[in-house]
């Protein structure tokens, strides 16, 4: 990586945690669909990353998220759990293009159909840790099922969108 990849990654990440916390965290849609559009701040880093560099990195992410929501922790853990994920499922569903060279992990890069189920998979992982720890219990099942899914569709479409409108 050159020096003016790791500034525009870096810029990246700034803007998708600060779209989080001034935009995406008051957007709700009828109590089910939350937006978690930090989780796009992992998703979109630089392949070259090693692992402990990501998980220091959504470790940073999260506690900027938790700071923010007063959720004390839960992000951060979600976020490194995301962050861990993350090259397992780019060396399973992007081995052939890993091996013909470098990998841009974006919607121009992947393409609309890898892209979606590149962010589908990680997003859906971090909707179920987070939301089934908040609940703490399996006494709210459908109510809890339903807001992941819910949030799942609008965190995916907030994620989408901006990747369209992004150089």
């Amino acid at each position: 990586m050159n020096p003016n990849e790791i500034v525009r990654s870096a810029l990246r990440w700034l803007v998708y945690v600060l779209l989080h916390i001034f935009v995406a965290r008051h957007l709700v849609l009828f109590d089910y669909a939350f937006c978690f559009i930090y989780v796009g701040a992992i998703l979109f880093l630089p392949q070259e990353i090693n692992l402990t560099g990501l998980l220091l990195i959504g470790f940073a992410t999260g506690v900027a998220v938790d700071s923010f929501d007063n959720t004390l922790g839960l992000h951060a853990a979600t976020a490194v759990f995301v962050a861990y994920l993350r090259p397992i499922i780019i060396r399973y569903q992007f081995a052939q293009k890993l091996s013909e060279g470098r990998l841009e992990l974006s919607l121009k890069g992947l393409g609309l159909p890898a892209f979606l189920s590149y962010t589908l998979i990680l997003v859906s992982v971090h909707h179920l840790l987070l939301f089934f720890v908040e609940a703490g219990s399996l006494s709210l099942l459908p109510y809890t099922l339903l807001k992941i899914v819910c949030s799942i569709l609008f965190t995916t479409l907030t994620i989408l969108l901006t990747q369209l409108f992004s150089r």
